[in-house]
């Protein structure tokens, strides 16, 4: 008679997680919650550490962060163009390569970017370079916080992505993100530091999982277009500034539920729908969200988070990839988002394009039963520009229910030019400028209706 072996059938006990790895994946990770996710009251503002620390360092610097800008914009110029004509040993290959051996494009966009800020800073030139709404809102307004901020996240994201907390946050939602947004589940980190610090930061995390390979072509464009959402900073200081201050929680609501519906129909049609699947070719895919270990989702996430921690970049690797990063974001990013976001402004200011383009939107808005709706239809279009452009123009508009409007569309809009359209065509994520702008009409359409419906049933 033979026995069977009941022992030699139980699943064996996982492995246990190395006290190390454990450690090595919650300091810093607490460390990047903390930074870049948990929000403080300051005074009457809302804030996160990050944001803190950039603002300090704005303060400390001041006036002078202007002519840094300047310094910085014409810095590139000088070393693209060197790199370009001398062909040096240093821009044969690495990450110099990529960042100054670049296309006649990108060269004029540098170039154009230095004449924009010299001609503004030192105010020669055409009023409509150098007026405070175009050239001024970019070199004083735009640049101090894009320097400070920009600083702070490329030394300090790290903390948020190379010590496993993406692991383990992607791997407790992977099932709902791919059910509700067909997504991995670390895109909810994206979606928490665009609500909590700003927009930039989330397609700052998206641009480098996308080199890194956790996200495929189409998954970046996705993510990068619909979660990049403005902070609950700046969503204070628009409805402030369009005087609906007292309607903060109605405004917010409406912005979350309309941009969440929006996430969900734009990620399944076209353009974005149409992205292939294919990683970042340098690198290939490093995602895998199969489960092979018998335990439990928590410890599984443990597991996962543990072992990216194991393998996270030493002290020395960690200052090296931050120094990169620095240098890409303030030598090659810099001088598109103004060359861009100043272009934006002189036609959003001073040509009557987006009024022209608008006209169609005045029986829109009417069979909306949007009061003003001549006067609130550039408003609809211009945030294409930039974000605050609508609540600039809202505030000529005595009507509060269309300043609720405009103000909820603007922050659901997400992609203007100034920044985050700038941000996304300088990455390396295979998305083009007609797409962008595709994507933007198209989360107009969805949300317009939404923000109308909820304002006219549950607010007004």
């Amino acid at each position: 008679m033979s026995y069977s072996n009941d022992k030699a059938e139980q699943p064996s006990p996982p492995a246990p997680i190395p006290r190390a790895h454990l450690l090595k994946f919650l300091i810093p990770s607490l460390i990047g919650v903390l930074l870049f996710l948990i929000p403080f009251q300051v005074g009457d503002s809302i804030n996160i550490g990050m944001g803190l620390m950039a603002d300090g360092l704005q303060t400390l610097l001041g006036s002078a962060l202007p002519a840094i800008a300047v310094v910085i914009l014409c810095l590139s110029v000088v070393v693209t163009l060197y790199a370009k004509i001398a062909q040096p040993a240093w821009i044969k290959s690495g990450p110099f390569h990529d960042m100054f051996d670049v296309g006649p494009i990108w060269v004029v966009m540098r170039v154009l970017g230095a004449i924009f800020v010299l001609m503004t800073y030192f105010q020669f030139g055409p009023e409509f370079v150098t007026a405070s709404f175009t050239g001024g809102v970019m070199l004083n307004d735009l640049a101090p916080v894009l320097l400070t901020f920009f600083f702070f996240a490329a030394v300090l994201l790290p903390f948020l992505v190379e010590f496993g907390f993406m692991e383990f946050i992607g791997t407790m939602v992977r099932k709902p993100f791919r059910v509700i947004f067909n997504l991995p589940g670390r895109s909810a980190i994206d979606a928490t530091a665009s609500w909590m610090g700003s927009g930039t930061v989330g397609v700052l995390i998206t641009a480098q999982q996308y080199e890194q390979g956790y996200y495929n072509g189409r998954e970046a464009s996705v993510i990068a277009t619909n979660f990049s959402v403005a902070s609950i900073a700046f969503s204070l200081l628009v409805i402030n500034f369009v005087g609906i201050n007292h309607l903060f929680v109605q405004f917010y609501f409406t912005v979350v539920v309309s941009g969440l519906i929006a996430a969900v129909i734009v990620s399944r049609i076209p353009p974005l729908s149409r992205k292939t699947n294919d990683y970042y070719e340098p690198v290939g895919c490093q995602l895998s969200e199969e489960r092979h270990d018998n335990v439990g989702l928590f410890r599984y996430s443990l597991l996962q988070a543990t072992r990216r921690a194991g393998s996270a970049p030493g002290p020395r690797e960690l200052a090296r990839l931050a120094l990169l990063n620095v240098i890409d974001i303030f030598l090659t990013l810099l001088p598109l988002v103004f060359a861009i976001g100043t272009v934006a402004l002189i036609l959003a200011e001073f040509t009557p394009l987006f009024t022209w383009l608008s006209y169609p939107m005045v029986p829109v808005l009417e069979l909306l039963r949007i009061p003003e709706a001549q006067a609130a239809a550039p408003a609809t279009l211009v945030g294409f520009a930039d974000m605050f452009l609508p609540a600039v123009l809202a505030t000529n508009i005595e009507s509060e229910l269309t300043r609720f409007v405009i103000a909820c569309l603007s922050m659901t809009q997400l992609v203007y030019m100034s920044e985050i359209g700038a941000l996304l065509l300088k990455s390396k994520i295979p998305i083009k400028f007609w797409e962008l702008a595709v994507v933007f009409l198209l989360r107009t359409a969805i949300t317009l209706p939404i923000i109308a419906f909820m304002a006219h049933t549950f607010f007004f």
